[in-house]
């Protein structure tokens, strides 16, 4: 069994002028060792967005907000999250989501999502999709249509 005491997890930032704006992520279930699922604890600066608008082909997603307001955005439509408010997206589902704070004040949110083997990632805004195989550590990307493509 692993303890991760609060304030000892693995931590990602934003970097300095991330389009996204500012967020940090706690890593629990990396720091804890975990591979069948991912779960970290988000907190969302004001007026920054969690990720690009994007849908999982092969993985489960769900968030849980802890404090704080987030807006999320579920093919365009807007829906206020507050405290104790959770979303879920099941896999295949092609509901492109994202979350904005546009609050003055951070949003503390739970994320919790399957780790399949290999997942489709889509982000239909920006004509991209990110292939993954969790097996080789790789990672590309393609056009909606499959031609090769950057990282969008």
């Amino acid at each position: 069994m692993a303890v991760i005491k609060s304030g000892t997890a693995k931590i990602n930032q934003s970097h300095a002028n991330d389009p996204l704006g500012d967020f940090r992520t706690e890593l629990i279930s990396d720091t804890g060792g975990l591979s069948q699922f991912g779960a970290c604890v988000e907190e969302l600066a004001p007026g920054a967005w969690s990720s690009l608008a994007h849908w999982h082909a092969e993985e489960d997603e769900m968030v849980l907000l802890l404090s704080g307001q987030v807006t999320l955005y579920e093919d365009g439509v807007a829906t206020l999250l507050a405290p104790g408010d959770a979303a879920c997206w099941k896999a295949g589902a092609p509901l492109a989501h994202r979350m904005r704070n546009h609050t003055d004040v951070p949003a503390r949110y739970v994320v919790v999502g399957t780790r399949a083997p290999q997942d489709k990632v889509t982000y239909p805004d920006q004509d991209r999709v990110q292939h993954l195989d969790r097996d080789t550590g790789t990672r590309w990307f393609t056009t909606l249509a499959g031609d090769p493509a950057d990282a969008p």
